[in-house]
């Protein structure tokens, strides 16, 4: 059983960047794939980006690709989006989640753990 906590979220203006944080409790969370979903109001949720258990692979949404960044540490059982240049259109909640197979994952159903979900507001 993997329980996951995201942080970081808030309010920034266009054009600024936030850092969120996922913490990860369980003594498997380095032989875990992470990823990162968001959910807008009245939309599906939706893939973001996703890195191996050892970070030596990361893909992400065309959406984001050059603006946002994922990143994990192992020691800390810590996985990180680093989101810069937001825009008005990446306001959601944002969802980390844990893949107990050790593959990188772009679908909801590759996941098994999920978080609670932090709130990311872009304001133009």
């Amino acid at each position: 059983q993997v329980q996951l906590v995201e942080s970081g979220g808030g309010l920034v203006q266009a054009g600024g960047s936030l850092r969120l944080s996922c913490a990860a409790s369980g003594h498997t969370f380095s032989s875990y794939a992470m990823g990162w979903f968001r959910q807008a109001p009245g939309k599906e949720r939706e893939f973001v980006a996703a890195i191996s258990w050892s970070g030596g692979r990361t893909v992400y949404a065309d959406s984001v690709k050059g603006r946002f960044a994922i990143s994990r540490d192992n020691a800390k059982n810590t996985v990180y989006l680093q989101m810069n240049s937001l825009k008005p259109e990446d306001t959601a909640v944002y969802y980390c989640a844990a893949n107990s197979k050790p593959l990188v994952a772009t679908t909801r159903r590759g996941y098994d753990y999920w978080g609670q979900g932090t709130q990311v507001t872009v304001s133009t």
